[in-house]
Formats: C-alpha cells, sequence, structure tokens
C-alpha cells in the first residue's frame, strides 16, 4: 500500500497495458494498427498479433507476471478465468518465456460446465475465447489478464460482452447518421459511456463466518429488527469509521493500479453500508471495470478482517445496495450528445436525441425492467428506498417545459438561474440550477446523462447497457430513416420531436415515485408494472422483442430464449438454495438452541418452587417460547414439502412461478416465527450473531 499520494499519477493505470505503455513497447506500425482498432472498430491484422503479444509478454513479465489467462464474462454474471504460464521447454531441459498471437488472439476453455440454456449439450465441450482488443490487458495477481468475448464451437454466444459489443456498434451506426444531417462529418463514431455507481455492506468477517445465511446465499435468511436501523439518518455520508477508512484507501489504490477510475467514496443510508462511484468510462470498458471493482472489494475487505456483501438486500427492514448506472451517448470528437447546452429550446440536436431515448424507454419498459431482474433484487425494488418496479422518466421542470412548447406550438420562456442565498454574508454566493434532482425517479435525466437506478448491487451492468444502446439505436435509425428523405431539414426534426412528445409523453414523471398516487396513475397511464423477476423475464421473448434484437443482430431468437431459461432457472436454484439453507438453519441450530433455552429455564423453575419462590415469569416464557418452537417446526415442515413439490414442475417458468408463490410465500412464514423467537431467547443461547452485532460492529 502506497503512502505517498504524490506518487499517484505513477500508480494510476501502473497494471495496464495501456495506450502509453503500448505507445512505448510496440513498433510504430504495430501500434498505429491497434490504435485505429480502438478508436474507430475497425477489425485488427492478425499478423501483427505476435509483435502485440511479445511485447505484452515483455511487460507483464517486467511486473512478475509469470501466467496469462483469457479472462471473460459468461452467463454465471462474474468472471472466469483459466490460467497458463509463459514457459516452454527448450532441448536443453531448461525452459524460456514465451506467448504468442495464436495464445493472444483464442483461446479454448471448456464451455460445457457454463450455463448455455439449452444451446449446447453437456458432451459438446468445445468453447472459444477471443481478444477484445478495445478493453486494456491488465495483471492481477501475478497473472496477464486479456479481455475476451466467449462463445460455443457452433459460435452461439455464451457471454455478457459480445451482445455489449454488438449493441455498441448499432448505436454507433445509427447515432453517425444522425449527425451527418446536422453537418458533423467529421464523426466518424459515438460511444456510450457508464459511470457505475457501486454500493455494499462491510461485516466483520468473524461474525460473517457464524452465518451460514450470509456464507451460502449472500443474505440474512432470519434477522430479528434491532432496537436502532437507519432512521435517524445518521450514518449517511457520516464519519468514516477508521477500519472501513483503510479499507477505501486499500481499495483505491488496488482499483487505480488496474485503471479504474475510482473517485467518490462515502458511507450509505443503512448502517455498514458504503458507496464508491467511478469517474466515466465507454461502456466496454466500464462493465470490466465494474466486474473488477466487485472482486477487489471482496479481496480488499479480507485482508481487513471485513467481508464485503454485494448481495441487493442482505438485511431486512433497511435498505438494500444498488448500482445506479449513469448513461451517455459521446462522439470520437468529444461531442456528449446528451448536453443540452445554454439554450436547450432551441438545440434540436439535443432535442431530437432526448427525444429518442424517451421514445425507447417508453416502448420497451418491459426490458430495462427484466433487465435488472434477479431474485435479490426481488427484495429491493419497490421499498422506500429504491425505485418502484414502474419504469418512468425524470426530466425536471425545464426540459419539461421545452417539450411541452413544441408539442403545444407555443413559445417557450426559459427560467433565469437565481443567485442561491444562505442569510452569511461571508458564505459564498452561487447561482441555483434551474430544475432539482428527483432520486426517487428510475430513470432520471441528471445533466448531461440519464441514472438508471433500478439496478441491483451485484449484477453485471452489460444486461442494462445491452438493452439501453440497443432500443436508443432502433429510435435513432427510424429518426434517421424519416430524416435523410426531408425536404426542409429542420421543420422535420421539430416535427418528429413534437410527435414524439405526444405519443410518448406518458413515460415523463417528475413527481414521487414511492407514492400510493403514483402507482395508481400508472395504471391510468397504461405503463406496466412487473413487481418480480417472475412477471418480467417471459417478455424477453415476446415477439417484438425478439424482432428487435435480431434485427440489429444483438441476439439470434434461440440466443433470446437460451437468456431467458439461464435466468429463470437461476431465479429457481437461488431460492432453492435459500430455502435448504433455512431448513438447515432451522433443524440444526435454530430448534436446538430455544430447546435449550426452554430446558434451562424449566430446570430455573422447578428449583425456585422446591423453595417456594415464584416462578410465573419462567413458565410464562417457557410456554410461549414452546408454543412459538411448535409453530416453526410446523411451518418448517410444510416448507419442506412445498421444496419437494418443486420438482414435479418440468417447465422452468411453471417452476419458477411455483417457487414465486409457494416457496416464497413458506420462507417468510418460516422466518417470521424464528425472527419471534429470537426477539424473545437470551442472547447467550441465540446460535447467530444478531443484526445489530452485524451492522455495528465495525
Amino acid at each position: 500500500m502506497s503512502e505517498n499520494y504524490n506518487d499517484i499519477p505513477n500508480l494510476f493505470g501502473s497494471m495496464v497495458f495501456d495506450d502509453s505503455t503500448m505507445k512505448e513497447k510496440l513498433p510504430k506500425d504495430v501500434y498505429k494498427a491497434l490504435k485505429k482498432t480502438i478508436q474507430d472498430g475497425k477489425s485488427l491484422d492478425s499478423s501483427i498479433a505476435n509483435a502485440v503479444a511479445n511485447a505484452m509478454k515483455d511487460w507483464a513479465i517486467e511486473k512478475g507476471a509469470t501466467h496469462f489467462t483469457h479472462w471473460f464474462q459468461p452467463m454465471t454474471g462474474i468472471t472466469a478465468e483459466k490460467h497458463d504460464s509463459f514457459i516452454s521447454p527448450t532441448e536443453d531441459g531448461k525452459v524460456i518465456m514465451e506467448f504468442s498471437g495464436k495464445e493472444l488472439i483464442k483461446g479454448e476453455p471448456d464451455a460445457s460446465s457454463f450455463p448455455s440454456g439449452g444451446l449446447r449439450a453437456t458432451f459438446e465441450a468445445r468453447g472459444y475465447t477471443a481478444w477484445d482488443p478495445t478493453s486494456y490487458a491488465f495483471i492481477k495477481e501475478n497473472t496477464l489478464c486479456i479481455p475476451t468475448v466467449f462463445c460455443s464451437y457452433s459460435g452461439e454466444v455464451l457471454d455478457k460482452k459480445t451482445p455489449l459489443m454488438r449493441s455498441m456498434e448499432v448505436i454507433s451506426k445509427q447515432a453517425v447518421r444522425i449527425l451527418k444531417l446536422f453537418g458533423h462529418d467529421e464523426v466518424k463514431r459515438v460511444t456510450t459511456t457508464v459511470g457505475p455507481e457501486q454500493e455494499y455492506f462491510l461485516v466483520d468477517k468473524k461474525l460473517y463466518d457464524q452465518r451460514k445465511d450470509l456464507i451460502f446465499t449472500g443474505r440474512t435468511l432470519f434477522g430479528a429488527k434491532p432496537p436502532k436501523g437507519q432512521e435517524l439518518d445518521d450514518h449517511y455520508f457520516g464519519n468514516i469509521k477508521p477500519r472501513v477508512a483503510a479499507f477505501m484507501k486499500d481499495l483505491d489504490e488496488e482499483l487505480w493500479k488496474l485503471g479504474v477510475l475510482a473517485k467518490t467514496e462515502h458511507n450509505e443510508v443503512a448502517p455498514a453500508q458504503h458507496e464508491l462511484a467511478p469517474i466515466f468510462s465507454t461502456t466496454n470498458i466500464a462493465t470490466d471495470h465494474n466486474q473488477l471493482t466487485m472482486e477487489m472489494m471482496k479481496k480488499v475487505a479480507m485482508r481487513h478482517g471485513l467481508t464485503c456483501l454485494l448481495h441487493e438486500k442482505p438485511f431486512a427492514g433497511i435498505n438494500g445496495s444498488g448500482k445506479h448506472n449513469n448513461w451517455s451517448i459521446s462522439t470520437n470528437t468529444g461531442m456528449n450528445l446528451l448536453e443540452p447546452g445554454k439554450t436547450p429550446h432551441d438545440n434540436l440536436q439535443f432535442l431530437l436525441f432526448l427525444c429518442a431515448v424517451i421514445k425507447a424507454v417508453d416502448k420497451n419498459q418491459d426490458l430495462l425492467r427484466l433487465s435488472v431482474a434477479s431474485a435479490g433484487n426481488d427484495h429491493r425494488l419497490g421499498a422506500n428506498e429504491a425505485p418502484p418496479a414502474i419504469i418512468s422518466i425524470f426530466l425536471g421542470d425545464e426540459l419539461t417545459g421545452v417539450l411541452e412548447s413544441y408539442e403545444n406550438g407555443g413559445d417557450y420562456s426559459q427560467a433565469e438561474k437565481s443567485e442561491m442565498k444562505t442569510g452569511v454574508h461571508v458564505l459564498p454566493h452561487f447561482m441555483k440550477d434551474t430544475t432539482d434532482r428527483n432520486r426517487t425517479s428510475p430513470f432520471a435525466f441528471t445533466g448531461n446523462k440519464f441514472e438508471f437506478r433500478m439496478l441491483g448491487s451485484k449484477l453485471s451492468i452489460s444486461g442494462p447497457n445491452i438493452v439501453l444502446n440497443t432500443i436508443v439505436a432502433e429510435e435513432l435509425e427510424q429518426f434517421a430513416d424519416v430524416l435523410e428523405k426531408a425536404e426542409d431539414f429542420e421543420a422535420a426534426v421539430k416535427e418528429l420531436i413534437k410527435k414524439t412528445v405526444k405519443e410518448h409523453k406518458r413515460i415523463i414523471f417528475n413527481g414521487n415515485n414511492y407514492s400510493d398516487e403514483w402507482v395508481e396513475e400508472a395504471k391510468k397511464r397504461g405503463l406496466l408494472n412487473l413487481k418480480t423477476t417472475v412477471d418480467a423475464l417471459p417478455y424477453f421473448i415476446s415477439t417484438k422483442n425478439i424482432e428487435l434484437f435480431t434485427k440489429h443482430h444483438i441476439f439470434t431468437q434461440a440466443e433470446m430464449h437460451s437468456r431467458c431459461d439461464i435466468l429463470l432457472e437461476e431465479y429457481c436454484k437461488v431460492l432453492n438454495i435459500e430455502c435448504l439453507t433455512m431448513l438447515d438453519m432451522v433443524k440444526k441450530d435454530i430448534i436446538p438452541a430455544v430447546q435449550s433455552y426452554i430446558k434451562d429455564l424449566s430446570d430455573t423453575a422447578v428449583s425456585k418452587a422446591s423453595l417456594q419462590l415464584s416462578c410465573d415469569f419462567e413458565k410464562e416464557l417457557v410456554t410461549k417460547l414452546s408454543s412459538l418452537s411448535s409453530c416453526l417446526y410446523k411451518k418448517t415442515n410444510q416448507l419442506e414439502s412445498a421444496l419437494l413439490d418443486s420438482k414435479n414442475y418440468t417447465d422452468i417458468l411453471e417452476c419458477a412461478k411455483y417457487y414465486k408463490s409457494t416457496i416464497f410465500t413458506a420462507m417468510q412464514e418460516v422466518r417470521a416465527v424464528a425472527d419471534e423467537l429470537e426477539a424473545n431467547t437470551a442472547s447467550n443461547y441465540w446460535p447467530f450473531p444478531t443484526y445489530g452485532e452485524l451492522l455495528f460492529n465495525i
């Protein structure tokens, strides 16, 4: 760990084969060819791969690397890697360090053990990883990691990176068409950018190790409410405790070495909850970096005797963790296409791109909702801590007024910025923004970007960004088709803006998304309310969505069906593991602990009775605990029986529906009784660390 913050510029990216390193290590012609691939999205000539591989190997060895791996992102939602050493035998029985262009470009992991949703049979094992030159290689734990895509022997996509890169190419193509009509012939490529804010919990590892539910499921399946939670709002942005601050400092340095632009860190709302936010990167790199961030959070936490929890809802009764996906669109010339400028009413280019997003979100509420669907996120969405399951857009009063003026054909009077006055002369005065922010909105415009706030904390950001890129590209294509034929370009743009606002304004809502009134209002507007993962996922394979993704060559129809099955199967597996863990904890830990307490209370009552002392308290408590124990035993048997019945379902969707309606309900009933037992059992008998200990022990 570095103690000298003057070294940070040298520390940053020191373990990344980035642009400056490539420029230094590669021959000029090789560097130019590789740079052209990265900047313009052109194909890389395989003839230069050997030169790149050799330079990459020499650099990695200088940094202490002994192995290399193709680092990829299968449908598990986490990353995968198979390590090979650089050593190669020589005739004299020695070894040399080698790394060829062939090894750089292609790897062959076993594809049969990764989720494929039926695309591949178990015996069809061959799979390929292929180098992604647009995402820099890096060194992690003495291993050169090469970001790659992953596909099967017959070409089916088995990863999250390939469709993301396809979606980036599609939106670039359509955005460039629009920009040429506005006279920007110099723009060759458009990229989407993302800054994913990452929320997480930190708990003491010794306490974590005593909780089977945290170990096996990532969340607490039991836990009585502690005397204090987050109701005082004293944790949010509060003083960072020394142990957490040491973790954050260590984490920053590890991420900076890997070129991750970790920028902002603070305490979140819930006790033991924190957040890290990076600076924007291109979506592909931001996705890689977020996967690295989650991995490093867990590893660095262990060094500090902590455990990092990335589950969306590790503790009931307090806020869960999200991941805010700040999404924007930029050109290779540095222009942000979602920047309103000083006079947004007159900025037709901005308004057209804004309308493309509005139309895309309204038409594809189902896709955005299912892109964040998971068993864990079902616990979080809809609570007063996160957006509801209803998709809507917050624009703020100023932009809403601009769009209404186009719809109604009236004049627009731009609001003047006013000075912020604190009433204290010594404090600096500054200009207020013309509109407030809305932290309850699931999809909010925040100045020059949209913040998609529905993502769960452990979710790969690839899925939501595949959807965003593709649905906006579709609308840009439709706009371009109209505008390229227009005789009066400016009039046609204004007419498109007017038409879009009129037809899709129902998706715009600037009020409180947490209120019951909004749920009713959204229903009147005809907006979807897909409350759970099981409600949302089947929409993925609707005719509309299959046509959309196959048209733009993001997925084949078979790949879409496979992904739907994978996600439904994962949902069932998650609940199955939680159910089995719950049964294990009740039978082996909770009931024996309570029975032990009952026995000691009964023995005490007998002793007191023999001394002719009152034992009403002991009798009353024993009666209560016995009754609750009997209820828990009964509820546990019902849960176990329901779990056995789940094996009767062969259709994955019907099985998921059963888990949602029957298994989950039975689990909640078991928990309610167990939590009541915890609240009435002496702490020295209870077999697990309590919420109070977990949340306030650091």
